[in-house]
């Protein structure tokens, strides 16, 4: 193996390389495209680049290089048939280019770039797009070109005209990535909504438009079971399909906590593989083209399959953890590992035809070759292997439409037998045979009794009502339908004229099958059951009105009938007024699909009327029309349940099996029709009332613990009762109405319809603030109002408590908010600008228990004691959130846009670095602030890594000289009333940690950092922190819970 990284192999600037985003080789092997942040895609000689360290080669290097795109280029593609050149790039646009044999036109003048060799001129440049685009890739016939983006779509153009042929919006996220079958039956992509989708497809004809494309790339099957958990902040979702067809590598999939590959096999879709070893994402797998001998062959070939072992595939992985992974399907670990690979994230991959030379470009700007020794990855097999392995499949025969499966060719075996068989029985109806049984349709008729004969219709009827059996008509043996056959050809009729003839006989009257034309049916509302089953179904009754032309027909229609309508049959004149229907008219035939049908009749309702669930609007307040903030008032509903811990009732369980499961003691609201009237209050435990009560307003919202239960109604009056029913306090009374409630132990949390929010403390009986009003979070300083109505502000996802009674608050938007009732404040905990720029979040899991694996740290001891239990998990929490709602829901566009467009700047090169140290910061001092000890000792020591690897000596020593805190100040007695807080507290223990053990902790992490070791020294001298004590404490007998290290 030998790994080939020339210096000039780069899209180099004036001050540094930029990124490079996507690379390619073209089908001959013989040019490596390349595409950057530069705007440029620039096209190597691969001959050169394996032989830069010969210094006798003088060939030229770059041989082309193209700046058509207006931003930064994602993704460059070569046409299989080796003709075109696609780019697609954040300005929207994917440019086609064509190599022209012309010679190539002179550089600019004032260009540092080499003068090019070759020309590749621009074909077309296709807008379809309406955000970035991710990925690009052709069919390998090359008659299609699919593109993929951030809008979500996937966009289908053709290989031949590049006409769009077809816009598919099947995601719900960000599309980043597309592979084809090789077999050219499907493509698949792979987007930020966790799924892979796979599409069916037929190639397209040269002058095929969009019109012919109405039913072509048919969704076949959605895959989520590896991605459910899969984070979002790689820039790719690169997969692949295997050239023998079989499997498709999806990047960026997770197995359990662990990142991995998944293989996705044919047909079957399943997922049951993946490829473990990476510690981060991956961007990008990429099979290798070829398939590989497990053994060397024999040097006479491989006519029978069998000298060189079994076939294999190769493929290759990588992405943010910069290292390559080469897997084959015959080994479960990998072939290769070759580790710190680059500097930042592997972005493409991409192999030689001859499957021997990898090609890897990364977004340091480097762009390297890994190129193997025969028989390392295995003996590469001749490509007639992989057109054999692709024919099972249809590949390689076009326009044949090979079925892929037994379930198929079975599938036509079946179609094909019933068009004969129906096809034999219609041509022995017209020629007067008769089959040995009976086909309707193709489908074999069961044998029945025919029905009672019918009236005797008019004259000018009797063929044709006879040969209409009715839509149930049942089927007849063979003699029984010969013999009617017979009567019906021998039938004698005699005119007034007196003259006999013999009646004409429908040939699709013969009773041999259903006709094709639409069956009538009209039968009046007064008719019985008894007699409809009596008459045949199939008859016109044309004594009652129907829905058609009127008696004259058109033209009485378009210009009304003078005549008086003619009289009715006394039948009907005897009709009375009580024997119709009080609901009005009964229509008795309505328009369908097939014309004229009849319609179906209902048994009118019985017994009383059920209850909505909604009553009625709740009465508002008008305090409301002039309040700064206005929030949506529930309705009234009839019934308002909730069980003693929330959660609790299963999503199959109905309202009444709740109430009767034994761990479910069930808050029961009924509101009553009348508004008069007063609602019910009723507490169940398996179906047993344990109390009841009346309150005389509509209760809009419940909730309840195991301390008390409280209830709000619609008049802004908040009850509490205890566990048994006591009430403990009278009513309290809000300025509106409620829109949220909830509790927490001892505290209720109310906030109502202006925006104020109230938290009460039932215990105390007193209040942690005054009511708080929400126009702070919801935006209220930076936005402006409208003067003719209300303005839209974000809604309200989740209003709760914690231990100590602070308010936790999360908005649509992704942002999440907590309130100081010290400070009287509100504090933003969690925002979009933290998802999209710092590298410690993580949108997989933010929970304790996932940073836990990768951080060094202390162990609290009294894991279990309320201090440590305190505010445990709402940072972790309102993360999740902002991930849900910022980058899942796609409200993450613009924020990404414009960070990605300030990384590439001067002045911005630090951005992610400081965007990620103030995460930290940020983290650290919501964690203090809610005084959730356990997320505070993990982010300090998170913290403290990063300032070490930073090397920011003055946040070091004020991080150090907060933790020490005042430990070997003199105690002297000051006069100040005001106790200190935060950072800032005195005593030894700080946010629930022992300042002693937290600052041994960061010492140690600090410690391997030698700029840093004048001030760690120090410290570690004030500590008494030396290597044999550290090894005493960590020995056999020693403390082994005092620090977590990192795995």
């Amino acid at each position: 193996m030998l790994i080939i990284k020339p210096s000039w192999l780069s899209h180099s600037g004036e001050q540094k390389d930029f990124e490079v985003y996507s690379c390619h080789i073209s089908p001959d092997g013989s040019r490596l495209a390349t595409a950057g942040g530069d705007g440029h895609v620039r096209i190597w000689s691969t001959e050169a680049i394996y032989r830069s360290e010969d210094p006798s080669y003088t060939k030229p290097r770059q041989l082309c290089h193209m700046s058509h795109h207006l931003g930064t280029i994602h993704t460059i593609r070569f046409s299989p048939n080796g003709r075109y050149l696609a780019s697609g790039a954040d300005d929207k646009i994917i440019c086609i280019y064509y190599f022209d044999d012309s010679p190539a036109p002179a550089v600019a003048f004032g260009s540092n770039e080499p003068p090019p060799v070759e020309n590749w001129k621009t074909h077309k440049r296709l807008v379809g797009h309406e955000n970035d685009v991710q990925d690009l890739a052709w069919s390998a016939d090359s008659s299609l070109l699919v593109s993929v983006g951030l809008d979500s779509k996937i966009v289908v153009w053709s290989g031949h005209t590049f006409e769009k042929l077809k816009t598919i919006a099947a995601h719900q996220s960000h599309v980043k990535g597309i592979t084809f079958d090789p077999a050219n039956k499907f493509f698949a992509t792979a987007a930020d909504d966790r799924t892979i989708k796979i599409f069916r497809f037929t190639s397209p004809a040269p002058n095929a438009t969009q019109h012919d494309m109405v039913n072509n790339f048919v969704h076949e099957a959605t895959i989520s079971q590896p991605f459910k958990s899969s984070p979002l902040t790689t820039y790719f979702r690169r997969c692949s399909w295997s050239p023998d067809g079989n499997h498709i590598a999806a990047a960026n999939a997770t197995n359990g906590p662990v990142s991995s590959v998944a293989i996705i096999e044919r047909n079957t879709w399943d997922s049951e593989i993946n490829l473990i070893g990476h510690e981060q994402p991956t961007e990008v797998c990429m099979f290798s083209p070829r398939l590989f001998y497990t053994k060397k062959p024999a040097e006479n070939g491989t006519a029978n399959g069998d000298s060189g072992g079994a076939l294999v595939t190769v493929i290759a992985s990588s992405g943010q953890d910069r290292t390559l992974s080469i897997w084959n399907t015959n080994t479960s670990r990998p072939l290769v590992i070759l580790q710190d690979l680059a500097a930042k994230s592997v972005s493409d991959l991409s192999w030689t035809p001859d499957g021997q030379t990898l090609f890897a470009c990364s977004l340091d700007g480097n762009i390297l070759a890994v190129k193997f020794e025969t028989g390392e990855l295995g003996w590469v097999a001749r490509p007639e292997e992989n057109d054999k392995a692709l024919q099972k499949y249809g590949g390689s025969r076009k326009g044949m439409g090979m079925a892929e499966d037994v379930d198929g060719l079975q599938l036509e075996d079946h179609s094909k037998a019933g068009e004969i068989r129906g096809a034999e029985s219609r041509m022995g109806a017209l020629m007067g045979d008769l089959p040995k049984t009976l086909v309707v349709n193709g489908v074999k008729s069961k044998d029945s009794e025919p029905q009672e004969s019918a009236p005797k219709p008019p004259e000018g009827e009797d063929a044709d009502n006879d040969s209409k059996e009715g839509e149930k008509s049942t089927t007849e043996t063979p003699d029984k339908t010969a013999q009617r056959i017979t009567e019906l050809k021998s039938r004698v009729t005699v005119g007034k004229d007196g003259k006999k003839r013999v009646a004409p006989l429908l040939v699709s009257g013969s009773g041999t099958g259903q006709s094709s034309l639409p069956q009538s049916q009209l039968v009046g509302a007064t008719s019985t059951k008894t007699a409809q089953a009596e008459k045949p179904q199939t008859i016109l009754d044309i004594s009652k009105p129907y829905d058609g032309l009127p008696e004259k027909g058109l033209a009485a229609l378009l210009l009304g009938n003078k005549r008086k309508a003619t009289d009715m049959s006394d039948n009907e004149d005897e009709d009375t007024a009580g024997k119709r229907s009080s609901q009005g008219p009964v229509p008795i035939m309505v328009n369908g699909l097939n014309g004229v049908e009849p319609m179906v009749s209902q048994a009118p309702p019985s017994g009383q009327p059920p209850i909505p669930e909604y009553l009625r609007p709740a009465i508002t307040n008008t305090n409301s029309s002039i309040a700064q903030v206005r929030l949506g008032v529930p309705k009234v509903r009839s019934r308002v349940l909730r069980p003693l811990e929330a959660g609790q009732l299963k999503e199959d369980m109905s309202l009444e099996e709740a109430s009767k499961t034994p761990e479910n003691i069930v808050f029961e609201v009924r509101n009553p029709v009348n508004i008069r009237d007063p609602s019910h209050v009723t507490v169940s435990k398996r179906g047993t009332l344990l109390w009841e009560d009346y309150l005389p307003r509509a209760a809009l919202l419940i909730t309840g613990n195991k301390n008390f239960w409280a209830a709000a109604c619609e008049d802004g009056s908040i009850y509490a009762w205890s566990p048994a029913g006591r009430r403990l306090i009278s009513p309290m009374i809000i300025s509106a109405q409620p829109v949220i409630l909830e509790c927490r132990e001892h505290f209720i949390l109310c906030i109502s319809a202006v925006g104020l929010v109230h938290v009460w403390n039932l215990k105390s009986l007193s209040a942690p603030s005054p009511p708080i009003s929400l126009a702070p979070v919801l935006e209220a300083a930076a936005t402006t109002l409208h003067s003719t109505g209300p303005t839209p502000s974000p809604g309200i996802t989740f209003a709760g408590l914690n231990s100590d009674g602070q308010i936790i608050i999360t908005l649509s938007n992704g942002t999440g908010y907590f309130y100081d009732n010290r400070m009287w404040a509100w504090q933003r905990a969690s925002e979009g600008l933290w998802a999209v720029g710092s590298q410690y979040w993580n949108s997989n899991d933010s929970s304790i228990s996932a940073l836990q694996t990768t951080a060094v740290g202390p162990v609290n001891k009294d894991k279990n004691s309320r201090d440590a239990l305190v505010s445990a998990g709402i940072i972790p929490f309102l993360e999740r959130h902002t991930t849900t709602e910022f980058l899942l829901k796609g409200r993450a566009f613009t924020l990404q846009r414009l960070v990605k467009t300030l990384l590439p700047r001067e002045g911005f090169e630090n951005f992610e670095a400081c965007v990620s140290i103030a995460h930290l910061e940020n983290r650290i001092a919501a964690s203090l602030q809610l005084g959730s000890a356990q997320e505070f000792g993990l982010y300090v020591c998170m913290y403290a890594k990063r300032l070490g690897a930073e090397g920011h000596r003055g946040k070091v020593e004020e991080l150090l000289s907060g933790l020490l805190g005042d430990l070997l100040k003199d105690k002297k007695p000051v006069e100040n009333t005001t106790v200190p807080r935060g950072w800032f507290a005195e005593g030894e223990r700080l946010c629930g940690w022992d300042r002693i053990e937290l600052l041994k902790a960061v010492v140690m992490i600090l410690g391997k950092y030698r700029e840093l070791q004048r001030l760690t020294v120090q410290y570690a001298r004030i500590l008494d922190l030396t290597m044999d004590e550290e090894d005493e404490d960590t020995g056999p007998e020693g403390n082994t819970e005092a620090m977590m290290v990192e795995p």
